[in-house]
Formats: structure tokens, sequence, C-alpha cells
């Protein structure tokens, strides 16, 4: 079997993965970042989740940078993003779009840029242990047969914690009760949409969109979002559990990245039910899609120009940590002496079994914090957590789960990675205060 050594080791490749990786590099420790995918981007190119949403608070103050900041400013530079736009869905201030294509080649150059060795169609299915608790290696299924990477730090950012999972590490799925987890969606984009006569009828309708559209200013906005078509979506009367449309536009001019399939009931860290997902998510998108084009004004010429690889995942496993952020710490706003990351993203749970989204914004200022904690899991001494799987209630994960928050906590996770390495520590045991200090350096917002 060959072997790679290497100080920090990361699994998965999503926006989660690329942060901490960029970050463990450019902090001096030699990384290895595996991904199962012939590409990166994870849930945000596999998936197609788009935009990003969102880096600032309802009031449009930005808590989140960095390096996802970053990431941002050089899609714009390379005219693959127009940026932070305004939200004309109405639910957040900003959504930021960009163009998957492009992403999936800046993160691979920034990941080169910062010394990173990239493992691609590379899948973990084994964890190497000591008898002490810590990760010895992981072991990979390639396309060149086995490989073991051995490390001194493990980031897992693979979004369902396998690797948390496989070492042993106590994890906890979906919500309390009956530990069913938020519904999967499979996204597809469609082409030939005629977007002014979408804001036309929007304007021309309002009762039939969401309250929060910011109606005084949507004439003179870009269209960036739409959520409604209530009186179309009951009159369908499709066979899936959901009470209205959702999509968003761009990349191009006439494109829209639709967001209305959901696939409830199913297990998405079970290979026959995430089998059977990616199967009725395909169904769903067909029967949307010919809805769209038939019954919604704008559609008329429109057609699919691409579907997801693979459905997206809201929710499976997460880690139960050192601590486990909380609904009513998000809700208050909730400050913490050991605060690695920020969002002002609201809850937003989609429903596990019936039609409707749940929703409660952040008071206060405007935005949560997520403690170091968050990404400290039990019984494993030196991994950390980054992205989805950190440690949260069912609830929080609602708001944790979004892109631009999963980017913040991955960069802390590999910020605090690099750090353990330097100073031969547990991740638990690295000073605090250096690693918040650190991520203000780097631009991080946590304060």
């Amino acid at each position: 079997m060959k072997i790679i050594q290497a100080d920090v080791v990361v699994i998965g490749g999503g926006p989660a993965g690329v942060n901490a990786a960029i970050a463990a590099g450019r902090g001096g420790a030699f990384t290895v970042l595996i991904e199962k995918y012939g590409f990166i981007g994870g849930m945000s190119t596999a998936a197609l989740v788009y935009p990003w949403m969102t880096f600032h608070t309802v009031d449009g103050k930005q808590v989140i940078r960095g390096i996802a900041q970053e990431i941002v400013d050089r899609l714009q530079a390379a005219g693959a993003s127009p940026g932070h736009q305004v939200d004309t869905v109405g639910f957040v201030k900003t959504i930021t779009p960009y163009h998957p294509e492009h992403y999936k080649i800046l993160a691979a150059d920034m990941l080169k840029e910062a010394g990173v060795k990239l493992i691609l169609h590379s899948f973990v299915d084994q964890v190497r242990m000591s008898a002490d608790g810590r990760i010895q290696a992981v072991e990979l299924t390639s396309k060149s047969g086995r490989l073991e990477v051995q490390g001194k730090v493990f980031v897992d950012t693979s979004g369902d914690a396998d690797v948390a999972y496989l070492a042993g590490a106590p994890v906890r799925k979906g919500r309390d009760g009956d530990n069913q987890m938020q519904p999967m969606t499979m996204k597809f984009r469609m082409r030939g949409v005629n977007l002014e006569r979408v804001k036309q009828y929007m304007l021309e309708h309002p009762e039939e969109f969401y309250a929060k559209t910011p109606w005084s200013e949507l004439e003179q906005l870009p269209l960036t979002g739409v959520l409604g078509y209530y009186k179309h979506w009951k009159e369908a009367n499709l066979p899936i559990n959901r009470d209205q449309v959702l999509f968003f536009t761009g990349p191009e001019k006439d494109e829209v990245l639709v967001n209305t399939t959901r696939v409830q009931g199913l297990d998405g860290t079970d290979v026959e039910d995430l089998t059977e997902a990616e199967q009725l998510g395909r169904k769903q998108v067909m029967q949307v899609a010919a809805f769209m084009t038939e019954h919604l004004p704008g559609f008329e010429q429109a057609s699919i120009s691409q579907v997801g690889a693979q459905i997206g995942v809201r929710e499976t496993r997460r880690i139960d940590g050192l601590y486990s952020l909380q609904a009513e710490d998000v809700i208050s706003g909730r400050k913490f002496e050991d605060t690695i990351a920020r969002s002002g993203y609201p809850i937003d749970i989609h429903d596990p079994s019936g039609k409707g989204v749940t929703a409660a914004w952040v008071k206060g200022d405007g935005a949560y914090d997520i403690p170091y904690r968050c990404l400290l899991p039990q019984k494993v001494t030196n991994l950390l957590m980054g992205g989805r799987c950190i440690s949260t209630s069912h609830e929080a994960l609602a708001t944790t789960r979004l892109t631009p928050s999963c980017m913040a906590t991955g960069q802390a996770a590999g910020t605090a990675a690099a750090m353990a390495v330097r100073d031969n520590v547990s991740p638990v045991d690295i000073n605090v205060t250096e690693l918040r200090n650190q991520l203000r350096q780097d631009g991080a917002i946590i304060d």
C-alpha cells in the first residue's frame, strides 16, 4: 500500500475543506486534501448549491471575511462573480452568485499556492487509530488501489462526519425524538428564461410571492432570486411536499438555478437511501421543469441546462463535541470567549416531513458566534471539524450548514490544525487567544 505522510490531512474538498486546507498550508503545515470527486467544491459544485448565502447580517453588516471573501474577490476580478448582491427573495440581506466552473479552478489554484497536495478520486473508508485515541492514518480507496495518508492532525470536512464516525467519536443525527433530517434537494439549472418577464409578473402580482421581497426597490434591483408562484404551484398539485417555487438567477443572463425539489425521509449516509434519493430527485427535476415551462410567465422558452452531479444534502451526521451550539445561542446572538467564526444567516429548517420552512432570525446585532469547542469532537484527540458536521443541535445546524459559515469554520479548523502541528500539541490544547489573533490577522471576523 502506498503511504503519503503529511502534517495536516483534510478530508472533503467542499467549501469548508478548501478553506481549511488553504489556511493550514498558509500556516506552514504540509497539508493533504482528499476529495472523492474529480473536482473540488463539494455541494457548491457537485450539487449546484448556489448562490452563497450570506456574508452579512439582515442589516447589511459583513460578518464573514477571511479566505471566503478572498475567494469572492478573486472570482469577481475574473468576471466570475458580481460580488455580494441584494437578495430579491428578501430572506437575507445579500447573496453571492458565482460561476461554479471558475470556482473549481480558482480553488485548486489557491490550494496549489498554499502548497497543498490535492488527491482526487479518493474515498476515505478506514481510519487507523492508536491506543491513546489519536488518528494515525486514513485509508483510501482510489483508482490506483489502496492509499494510506498519515498525519499529525486531521480535519474532517466531509459534511457527513465520516472520519469522526469511523474514528469512534460520538455523533448525532437529525432532530431529537425521531432523528429525522432535513430533506435533500436535487438542484438544476434552466436556460432561456425571460427574467424581465419574471420581474414584471412579480411587480404585477406581489400577492403571489414572498412577503419579505424588497418590493419598494425591486424595479431598480437586478433580480437575484424569486420565492413564490404560490397560486401556480398549488394548482399544479405536484407530488412534491413543498408549498412554493424557489429559484436564483445566473450565472448567465437567461439562466436560473431551481431549488424546489424535495426528497424527505431518507438518510444521506445510508447508501441504499441515497441511491433512492438520487433517483427520486431526478424524477422530480423533470416534473418541476415541465411545470415551470408550461405554467410560469417567463419560462415559456426555458429548458434544463444542467442537473446536479449528486443530490444536495442538508443534514446528516454531526459530532457531539465539547460544546453543541443551540438554537437559543443563535437567536439571542450569544457571545463566546472562544469564538472563531460568526454568521448572520437565520435558522432555516426545511421540514423533515412537512411542506414548509421554519425560520428564526438572529437578535442583537444580527450575528451569532460559533465557539472553537464546536470544532472539537470527544474521544479523538487530534481531529478537528469544519463545515456542516460541527457540533450543533438540529436547529442550530439549520444556519451553520450554509456555505459562508462552512467556509469560516473551515478556515478556523485549518488554522488551528497548523498551530497544533507547529506547537506539537493536540487541538484542544492550543492557545485559543493566539488562534483568534491569527484569524483576525488573516481577515476573519470574530468580534
